[in-house]
């Protein structure tokens, strides 16, 4: 406990703590919706895509990431979405033609233009969590904030819109909703998610990150609401245990976040068949 309080004293570790909790906040808000409406798809898909555009940044000499991976990620979140409409191709060919296309033009381009002597550790590093969440400065804790905020405030103020588009779509037409306009804006929403989320747990883990909170939640209550509190409070709980565990043991930041949300997911799934609830 001394070693940690330590530790809590440097900024960067406040930094690193911080952003790791809001991003998990965000993730797991949408998470409950991405996984009811079957697109936790979307969030894997969407990660490859970032890995893809991060090695163009890469290549190009980009100071700061965010700034191109953020708009092709999200444009690629438009992309997936409406190839996902289209008769001719199925949503889940759409998210394998784009993902895996873009991993594999982001892996050729870092082998190409490589200005690294040590290629794999930094492949390794951007699909498994980057040990530069610890070298984060104020102004980037600051831009994730402001996304944070920004994702919180969308799913408050449009929560009842969201609940209607989540279960029925149908009847949510029926009522004037613009069902297309609320699942374009998940979408992109998911992708800005991802963006921020890359340095923590890298893009190949992104997906836990987004689906077992939500699906811990779902084997302790039913009702959406409830799910959906509880998926941000295991969330958040999970990243600050992985995270101080991480701190504790030097083990990978991203791993062990993600190792949390399984251990946890295990013990819901208990709990929810001793409660006769799963």
């Amino acid at each position: 406990m001394a070693d940690l309080l330590n530790y809590f004293s440097y900024p960067f570790v406040k930094y690193a703590f911080i952003t790791g909790i809001l991003i998990a906040l965000c993730a797991s808000l949408l998470g409950v919706t991405l996984v009811l409406k079957r697109f936790s798809f979307i969030g894997d898909g969407l990660s490859h895509v970032a890995f893809g555009a991060m090695a163009v940044a890469a290549v190009l000499k980009v100071s700061n990431f965010t700034y191109l991976v953020l708009p092709i990620t999200m444009l690629c979140a438009v992309l997936l979405l409406r190839a996902g409409q289209n008769t001719k191709i199925k949503g889940d060919a759409a998210v394998a033609m784009i993902s895996v296309g873009a991993l594999a033009f982001g892996y050729l381009l870092l082998n190409i233009f490589a200005k690294s002597s040590n290629l794999s550790g930094d492949v390794c590093s951007t699909l498994f969590g980057s040990p530069s969440i610890l070298t984060l400065k104020e102004n980037e804790v600051w831009f994730c904030a402001g996304l944070s905020v920004f994702v919180v405030v969308f799913f408050l103020f449009f929560y009842h819109k969201i609940f209607d588009v989540t279960f029925d779509e149908n009847f949510a037409r029926s009522c004037g909703i613009k069902v297309d306009a609320y699942n374009l804006l998940i979408a992109v929403i998911t992708a800005i998610i991802i963006v921020v989320a890359m340095n923590l747990v890298g893009s190949l883990l992104i997906s836990a990150l987004i689906i077992f909170p939500a699906l811990s939640a779902m084997r302790l209550f039913k009702s959406f609401k409830a799910v959906t509190i509880c998926s941000v409070v295991i969330s958040v709980i999970c990243a600050a245990a992985g995270m101080l565990i991480s701190i504790g043991c030097s083990t990978p930041v991203g791993a062990t976040i993600v190792a949390t949300d399984v251990v946890v997911f295990a013990m819901c799934v208990l709990i929810g068949k001793l409660c006769g609830r799963s």
